[in-house]
């Protein structure tokens, strides 16, 4: 991401937190744990200062009498971590009072008084987005501020792709789910735009997918962007909106809900079928760990066709986030189906992962392939501890099937060393099939054929060395920040082990090791850095190659807080997160049992 636009969508400007003690607003405490705050002064926003290890505060919008919105937020105690705007433009011109819950078992009105959110809190027309993030990716997308996880409900239209995204506009925790909105134009800038739809007497705003409606199927006009979510409160239930701007603002539709069931689903993820010519909509039964297919003529009545899933695939955790296409097999003229299925827990090095199936779909059911042994084979798109909830942009150009993920795992996302803002996206990555070497089809992920346009100076330049115990060493200039891209090839013996070590004057280390014998990858990044946030997050991750001959393609993309490995044009690919002290400016090639040869490797900075 281009951190020069992160402030581009809200004013740059705070006023210091000093200069906004009771300004705007007059405070009463009616209890040790009730507060009425009133809105007296103009401006755009109110500004929340957050403390996030204290408890959610419940606070009720009220607009002329009525409550309007009810959101959370954990309203700072004892000292501020930072602030987050609360939008005060739709309700201009009335009366905005807000009563504020604060569950921090205080012992009087007095000590209620003392909290620091109620010195600090104030009416501001700016909202200061600069980063003040170490660790916030220089070419990545991450929101302005607040909490973000699953990517949602995206899709291409007019040269552009939309990214909504699950979303807490009012801290950097989980909670008040709402659709947050980017935009690109070429999946590597990204401007940031308005919320997009937000929680509603149903619910909070889960997860959920968009399309393009060319022929007013649903109502709401020709060329519609139609959203189903789920609506998540006490039961998850299915909604459907629209927007008729092309996908800035939506209209909820007002026979919501359109999908219930007795038991908890969510992520509906649709499509239309030309060959049936109905809509075709999967909608992940999370604790029954199968997937769900409805059609429909018009996405308001949902016919139940088929589930997919009892018994097969990985079972430990929730299955999540559904999406079902089809693709072109590589060099057989043939295409198969995929169903990637997003599970928590059960991912093969702990936490959440993506899992997929390949198979066939007679637009009612979709039957999985199996291997030689007559079961279906797990399948897994990414193999390193941060990427999951992925999912594709509909109507993309030249019928390109484009995913991003989150770039988390649930172990630990919310401990994190940030918190200006939690999270980011995995780069988009393009998707294709191809035959195995055991005779199955597999998944492949590549960079995404724009991500290309972040190359800036080439730093590094090596050609044809043999490798031995002792590393060859490459040196990134400090100017670089260590973010780069490495491109390298390279040919390993029978019983060779080629490593990549990724380091930094502190010792840190990410470590990269292809394994001839094994036809495996690994990433260490048990020593990368900071990792004391959580027992889960150090970790060793593996990935099969799926070769047999020992020849190994390689890109590496390197950011501030992240490593993505793409094998042999990501047939094999490996997503971690790192938290550094200094970045990595140092790169060591080595080969044990065997030797192997270098056939070249260059290093790219990275434009931002």
């Amino acid at each position: 991401m281009n951190l020069k636009k992160l402030s581009m969508t809200i004013a740059s400007a705070l006023l210091p937190l000093a200069a906004m003690a009771g300004n705007g607003v007059e405070l009463e405490h009616l209890g040790v744990d009730n507060t009425l705050l009133r809105v007296t002064g103009e401006g755009r926003y109110l500004i929340l200062p957050v403390q996030e290890n204290v408890d959610d505060a419940r606070i009720n919008v009220i607009v002329d009498n009525q409550i309007v919105k009810t959101f959370y937020a954990r309203l700072a105690k004892s000292k501020t971590d930072y602030t987050v705007p609360f939008d005060l433009t739709p309700y201009r011109g009335h009366k905005v009072e807000m009563l504020i819950e604060t569950p921090q078992g205080r012992s009087s009105v007095r000590e209620a008084k003392g909290d620091v959110c109620w010195k600090t809190i104030g009416v501001s027309d700016t909202f200061d987005t600069t980063n003040r993030e170490k660790y916030r990716p220089a070419y990545h997308h991450t929101p302005l501020y607040g909490w973000m996880n699953d990517p949602n409900g995206m899709f291409y239209k007019d040269g552009k792709w939309h990214l909504y995204y699950q979303h807490n506009p009012y801290g950097s925790k989980w909670q008040n789910m709402t659709w947050g909105h980017s935009v690109s134009s070429d999946l590597v800038n990204w401007e940031h735009l308005p919320l997009a739809i937000e929680p509603d007497g149903l619910g909070s705003i889960f997860s959920g997918s968009c399309v393009l409606d060319p022929e007013n199927t649903v109502g709401y006009g020709n060329d519609a962007v139609i959203a189903m979510y789920t609506s998540a409160a006490k039961s998850q239930i299915q909604s459907l909106a629209g927007s008729r701007d092309g996908g800035m603002t939506f209209k909820k539709y007002d026979g919501n809900p359109v999908i219930t069931l007795e038991s908890e689903a969510r992520d509906p993820n649709m499509f239309w079928n030309p060959d049936t010519k109905e809509w075709t909509l999967v909608l992940a039964h999370a604790l029954d760990h199968e997937m769900l297919i409805f059609t429909s003529p018009d996405m308001k009545k949902w016919t139940l066709q088929s589930a997919f899933g009892k018994g097969l695939g990985a079972q430990e955790g929730v299955w999540e986030c559904p999406d079902l296409f089809e693709l072109p097999v590589e060099g057989s003229g043939k295409s198969k189906w995929v169903l990637i299925c997003n599970i928590n827990p059960g991912g093969p090095f702990g936490g959440s992962a993506a899992q997929y199936f390949v198979g066939d779909f007679d637009g009612r059911t979709f039957t999985a392939d199996t291997g030689r042994d007559g079961k279906v084979p797990t399948k897994w798109m990414d193999y390193g501890k941060d990427h999951y909830a992925t999912v594709s942009w509909s109507d993309a150009p030249d019928d390109r099937r484009v995913v991003i993920g989150w770039m988390s795992n649930w172990e630990y996302a919310a401990d994190v060393p940030t918190m200006q803002f939690r999270s980011a996206n995995t780069l988009p990555r393009e998707l294709g099939l191809f035959k195995g070497a055991d005779g199955e089809t597999y998944l492949a992920s590549k960079p995404a054929a724009e991500l290309s346009a972040l190359r800036g100076k080439l730093m590094v330049d090596a050609g044809r060395t043999q490798l031995g115990a002792t590393p060859v060493d490459f040196t990134l200039s400090p100017e670089s920040e260590g973010l780069c891209e490495i491109v390298t090839d390279f040919d390993a013996r029978k019983n060779s082990k080629v490593t990549f070590t990724l380091s930094n004057a502190a010792g840190e280390k990410v470590v990269m090791t292809y394994d001839a014998a094994a036809r495996t990858m690994s990433m260490d990044r048990t020593a990368a850095g900071v990792s004391d946030f959580s027992g889960n997050f150090p970790a060793v991750t593996v990935a099969p190659t799926r070769e047999n001959n020992g020849r190994v393609s390689l890109r590496i993309f390197v950011d501030r807080s992240s490593v993505e490995l793409f094998g042999n044009d990501g047939r094999f690919v490996m997503t971690n997160l790192v938290f550094p002290n200094a970045p990595y400016l140092d790169l060591s090639v080595s080969a044990t049992d065997g030797g192997a040869r270098l056939n070249s490797l260059k290093i790219y900075s990275i434009k931002h």
